[in-house]
């Protein structure tokens, strides 16, 4: 059965808590509404700048309103979705797993929380992880599909804001998680501002949306010709502007190494053979002017690595997630309830301040 052909007249949830999940949907959108599908969109607590949403695009502006449209099926690059919400809910992740380990000492990529039919997953070294799990609970399937978000980066984004064409110099992304125990900002602000004094690269920085309003406060008083600070909803442009990425644990930098570019992390949670990893800041500067190199041998692993992370290169990975999404949903398979989730759809139902039952 054609899958994607079975978009025509369904409507489809895009259920995001974060401005970052625009573009992590956008490219699903897009496949959708070339097949005839319809698509909303509804936004989950208070961090989601509604100033985004583009002037073709529609939101659901109530979880009433929500319930009444009912969606066929529902995607979500966040955590959690209530459960009285209609139709099937599909997790297609807001990153990639890396490694960072929640207060149970577990991997919090893999953190099972009974809200999802289906998991879209990236590349096989998450696959196979979450075919286990599914097989252990029994209420939701595993399809490995690639990442939507990424379909962009592997074509040229024409008038990229981010590329000067006219400054010859390297270019130097630094990115950072919020993480107080795991970022690189603070930690390595006196070097960055050294950096930037220096003029030897081009520097564009990005913060995670939850970095403390201070810190970045600190950072964009550095802006000058060499450091440009970029608050986005869309890092895909950044990530093909830049040569060399400056990271800590942030999954971003797994984006930024599919496109087979060097990585120097700065006390990485689970360095690897892939990243160049600094515990020194006396040590950074050269590490990153060994980046800059490209070596042979370190692009060999980054290669390697990168057929494990997220094989494809593409740009489909948004069709393949439609037509797993569509799969689930005529096929209708047999699979164990979801867990009642007691305590997390209270809380939700008092986030949205919705008690019908």
């Amino acid at each position: 059965m054609d899958y994607l052909a079975a978009t025509a007249e369904k409507r489809y949830l895009m259920f995001i808590s974060q401005n970052y999940s625009y573009a992590i949907l956008r490219p699903l959108q897009r496949e959708i509404l070339a097949r005839g599908g319809e698509v909303k969109w509804f936004f989950y607590g208070d961090e989601v700048n509604q100033n985004f949403l583009r002037s073709d695009e529609s939101c659901l502006e109530t979880i009433d309103d929500v319930i009444q449209w009912q969606p066929d099926i529902s995607y979500i690059p966040g955590n959690v979705i209530p459960n009285f919400i209609p139709g099937k809910k599909v997790a297609v992740f807001h990153g990639f797993n890396s490694g960072k380990l929640n207060r149970k000492g577990y991997e919090d990529h893999f953190n099972i929380r009974g809200c999802f039919d289906l998991y879209c997953t990236q590349g096989p070294n998450t696959t196979s992880k979450f075919e286990e799990l599914a097989k252990k609970h029994g209420f939701f399937l595993t399809k490995e599909t690639g990442w939507p978000t990424l379909d962009p980066l592997f074509s040229k984004i024409e008038n990229n804001p981010y590329v000067d064409e006219g400054d010859k110099r390297q270019t130097l992304l630094i990115c950072s998680t919020f993480s107080r125990n795991l970022s690189l900002a603070p930690k390595l602000y006196e070097q960055i501002k050294a950096y930037s004094e220096q003029g030897k690269w081009r520097i564009l920085v990005q913060f995670h949306p939850k970095m403390p309003s201070e810190l970045v406060d600190k950072y964009k008083a550095l802006q000058n010709d060499n450091l440009t600070f970029v608050e986005t909803d869309n890092v895909l442009p950044l990530l093909q502007a830049a040569d060399v990425m400056l990271c800590d644990t942030s999954s971003i930098l797994l984006m930024f190494i599919l496109q087979r570019k060097p990585v120097v992390t700065f006390c990485n949670q689970a360095p690897g053979e892939h990243l160049i990893d600094v515990t020194d800041v006396n040590k950074l500067t050269e590490a990153i002017d060994y980046a800059f190199t490209q070596p042979a041998e370190l692009m060999a692993k980054i290669e390697h690595f990168c057929q494990q992370l997220h094989p494809y290169q593409d740009g489909l990975s948004s069709q393949r997630v439609l037509a797993a999404s569509n799969e689930l949903l005529l096929s209708n398979p047999v699979l164990k309830p979801k867990p009642r989730n007691f305590i997390r759809n209270f809380k939700m139902r008092r986030k949205l301040n919705y008690w019908r039952w």
